[in-house]
């Protein structure tokens, strides 16, 4: 094998073992081997070398019969650590603290990955009747006032080329054409925030707003609030809370 032949082949490696591990954080659980192969489509025996390497690396854990896959800890503690040293979190603390108090609602900060937010930091409400939403969760950009609050930030030409023509449905309510989409995110940038009307959840509103410590923005901040919750003027109350966050967080997040 020549040098470039077993440089490609150390690249092709290192791809399906970021893949395998995409593909186990974005289906919890365990999974057989015959399911694993179906969905990456890697020749078995291949497939079962790399997912035994990446068992006794810690990477991948098996159940008690050791023939169902899953994802193992070492992908928490690497989460984790992205965390701990991300500037943007750390200086957002205070103020999702505050929004929280000042809302008594659900808290978020997201960041703009592709065509998705990931989810970084949450504050749960204290109501009862709340959403639940962990942090590393990943949701569709045009579903949620995040995403649209962030998109909103690049140009029409830009949004076309992160997002398809036709949009997933998660609710009744999402947007699913592309240039619809494009002519609300017209109407966040006017507002300065971006809503989420049972778009993404049934029976849940969410408000966002940018972080714009660089441009396009990268991360966004919401209130989610259940609709049977929502009156006009709590509505009111989040926007000013949203923008008062917003305005504390600037000087911080001005020097990353």
């Amino acid at each position: 094998m020549s040098t470039n032949d077993a440089g490609g082949a150390q690249v092709k490696s290192a791809v399906r073992t970021v893949e395998l591990l995409e593909h186990f954080a974005g289906r919890p659980g365990m999974h057989s081997l015959a399911a694993v192969q179906e969905a990456v489509g890697y020749p078995k025996s291949s497939l079962y070398m790399l997912l035994r390497t990446l068992v006794e690396l810690g990477w991948v854990e098996t159940d008690a019969t050791g023939t169902r896959y899953g994802i193992g800890v070492r992908a928490l503690l690497v989460g984790t650590s992205y965390l701990d040293g991300d500037e943007v979190v750390a200086a957002s603390r205070p103020a999702l603290d505050r929004l929280s108090d000042d809302t008594t609602e659900t808290i978020h900060l997201a960041r703009l990955d592709g065509a998705d937010v990931v989810y970084l930091a949450t504050r749960q409400s204290p109501h009862f009747l709340r959403p639940f939403t962990r942090v590393g969760r990943r949701l569709p950009a045009h579903s949620t006032s995040l995403g649209k609050a962030l998109l909103a930030t690049h140009t029409d030409e830009q949004v076309r080329t992160l997002l398809p023509e036709t949009l997933p449905a998660l609710t009744a309510h999402t947007v699913t054409d592309r240039e619809q989409l494009i002519e609300e995110l017209r109407l966040v940038r006017e507002q300065g925030y971006a809503v989420d009307r049972e778009e993404n959840t049934l029976g849940l509103c969410c408000f966002g707003v940018v972080l714009p410590y660089r441009t396009p923005a990268r991360d966004a901040v919401s209130c989610s609030v259940p609709a049977a919750r929502l009156t006009p003027g709590h509505e009111q109350l989040i926007k000013e809370a949203l923008f008062d966050a917003r305005d504390r967080l600037a000087p911080a997040t001005r020097r990353l």
